[in-house]
């Protein structure tokens, strides 16, 4: 076997849209696959390289065991940091200390991360992405609850007085009758609404944004320029995330990061004896890549078990207010002991939702972030995973079903909203399976959470340390892909040099000088104070926007800015090229119809849209 032969367990390894790879022996049971890796399109050689390196491509369909297993992977990436989120808001509505309320509010987050990532892979962008819990909402929901007529009253009032026999249309009238004896449970429903409303109508604006195509008629002026700072600050700007997780035990953290390198990198090749059972053959011996496969799923386990012989042993304070309680096994144990066995979340659960300037203002600011940086995780996703960057009908596609996920979750009164995780796309780099199908299980892994309340909750009782080794290394394949866009750049010019090192320091200055200068943004309005402080905090939206605006003002040459190998990417001579590079973002099963009916044509989220602008541009190639 060669260097490029791989074998794994496969059943009738196809691909999705009816495409299938070259004929194999049919079975029907797992077989050993040793297949070279298909041909790939000539003309991109850097993403077709890319591409060989991975076990499964976007559009492969591994097994259904193997598919959910490399699923788990997925979700133990990110499921600490969504709930996260849940415990958060409960403390900003006045109801940290209820565990109950908090266990609720999580379950009905994680189920709705299960059915943004489920809809996003499939009808949205359609590359491997998982929607989670979007912490740019978290400052706004801050600033909003910190407002005199949303802070929490006096908790030590006991007197019951039935809630609903008061109008609790107004904050005002909130805190009245807090004071007076409100209902406890009143008191932290009517700031939950709040929230809700602003994050639903803001989410409407997002479905708004990429349904009429505003942000993929933006997209023909992005160019590598633009995506390097973007991309880079993804991950360069979660530093302080990766600390937080980290520093609560660094040894644990440490060995988590070792396991994952050795697993991925020096141990990727090797192969274990395995036996499977075959209906013709019986049991037979196959040689498994475990280490390649499972690296996350193999350190995680091994790490959780060390911080269960620590945890044991005492070595870790029993203190909760000690950082290295964080990295005891029995830590979260409350939250498994009050999580709900069945939990079936429905908008409205906690009552109507409210709407206010203030909270659509502080929403629709980290919305705006949120696009911006869901925009560099598409492009990240698609070149880690070997694929031409997504066309303009997917990028609106993804951002309007993002928008609709967050708009549902604002509904059933999640306490957040959801959006692409950068550090899952990170983790494609090293687990090499970027199988739609695989993510897919993710998303219903994350909704069998939230349904089963105490599955969801046994796994967020990870360490966190275990949990900061992982996202390091996602995080530094963020950056990673970020920086590879300037391939395509003339790195010889002053002015290409200039633009990179401006947009990159200044993504990084004025964030942090924002953390250190709470109150140096003062316009007079505090609905434009939240606006502008979320905005200006955010490192990729500051770079982004600084690169963007310096690459299109600025003289310089399309060979020079990088634009003309960088659109070769996603240009060729005909019509049917440009689908089939583009095929793996195209809907199932609908997309031939969508382009015989010219009523489509016109439609930005569609991908009959593209084909009726590759079909302008034959046709005018042909006049000439």
């Amino acid at each position: 076997m060669n260097d490029r032969e791989v074998c794994v367990p496969l059943t009738n390894r196809g691909t999705e849209n009816g495409r299938k790879d070259p004929p194999q022996e049919k079975t029907d049971v797992i077989v050993q696959c040793c297949a070279s890796p298909r041909p790939l399109r000539e003309g991109n050689e850097d993403v077709s390289e890319i591409a060989r390196q991975l076990e499964y491509r976007v559009a492969d369909i591994p097994p259904l065991h193997l598919s959910f297993l490399y699923g788990l992977q997925q979700v133990l990436l990110s499921i600490s940091s969504t709930i996260s989120i849940p415990i958060i808001v409960s403390t900003y509505i006045c109801a940290g200390d209820l565990e109950l309320v908090t266990a609720e509010i999580m379950s009905t987050f994680l189920f709705m991360c299960g059915v943004c990532t489920f809809l996003q892979c499939t009808i949205g962008v359609r590359l491997p992405i998982i929607q989670g819990g979007c912490h740019k909402f978290l400052p706004a929901i801050a600033a909003l609850m910190k407002l005199p007529m949303w802070e929490c009253p006096d908790l030590t009032v006991s007197t019951y007085v039935n809630a609903t026999h008061l109008n609790m249309t107004n904050g005002t009238s909130n805190i009245t009758a807090a004071v007076s004896g409100l209902d406890r449970t009143e008191i932290w429903q009517s700031r939950l609404r709040e929230i809700q409303g602003g994050i639903m109508l803001a989410s409407l604006t997002q479905v708004l944004i990429g349904a009429t195509g505003l942000l993929g008629w933006l997209l023909k002026f992005i160019g590598p320029l633009t995506i390097v700072p973007t991309i880079t600050l993804v991950g360069l700007s979660l530093i302080n995330v990766s600390i937080q997780f980290c520093e609560t035990q660094w040894g644990i953290a440490a060995l988590t990061l070792f396991l994952v390198i050795l697993f991925s990198l020096y141990l990727g090749n090797i192969t274990i004896p395995m036996m499977v059972y075959r209906r013709k053959e019986g049991c037979v011996n196959i040689r498994y890549p475990a280490f390649k496969l499972l690296p996350v799923i193999l350190a995680v386990l091994l790490a959780w078990m060390v911080c269960g012989i620590l945890t044991a042993a005492d070595v870790f304070s029993d203190n909760p207010k000690a950082l290295d309680y964080q990295a005891r096994t029995d830590a979260n144990l409350n939250v498994l002991r009050n999580a709900n066995w069945f939990f079936f979340p429905y908008p409205g659960q906690w009552g109507m939702p409210t709407l206010s300037a203030a909270s659509y203002m502080g929403m629709m600011a980290a919305t705006l972030t949120s696009i911006i940086e869901s925009v560099g995780d598409y492009y990240a996703c698609a070149r880690i995973s070997g694929e031409s960057p997504p066309p303009a009908h997917a990028v609106n596609r993804g951002i309007a079903i993002e928008g609709f996920g967050s708009l549902i979750s604002g509904a059933v009164g999640s306490g957040g909203a959801t959006t692409s995780y950068s550090q899952n796309v990170g983790a494609i780099g090293f687990t090499k399976i970027a199988s739609r199908r695989a993510f897919q299980a993710a998303g219903i892994i994350f909704l069998l959470c939230g349904v089963f309340g105490k599955f969801g909750a046994l796994l967020t009782m990870m360490p966190k340390p275990v949990l900061g080794g992982i996202v390091v290394i996602s995080f530094g394949m963020v950056t990673s892909v970020g920086l590879s866009s300037l391939q395509f750049v003339n790195l010889s010019s002053g002015r290409n040099l200039c633009i990179i090192g401006l947009s990159l320091l200044l993504g990084l200055m004025i964030p942090s000088y924002l953390q250190t200068r709470k109150n140096i943004i003062n316009t007079g309005n505090t609905e434009a104070d939240q606006v502008l402080v979320v905005l200006l905090s955010t490192s990729m939206f500051v770079g982004g926007v600084v690169g963007f605006l310096l690459d299109n003002t600025v003289p310089g040459s399309t060979e020079e800015r990088g634009m003309l190998k960088w659109k070769k990417q996603i240009s060729s001579d005909t019509a049917d090229d440009k689908r089939k590079r583009q095929r793996v973002y195209e809907l199932p099963y609908v997309t031939d119809f969508l382009i015989r009916h010219k009523v489509f044509h016109y439609i930005p989220f569609l991908p009959s849209f593209r084909a009726f602008r590759h079909k302008k541009e034959t046709t005018k190639n042909t006049k000439l």
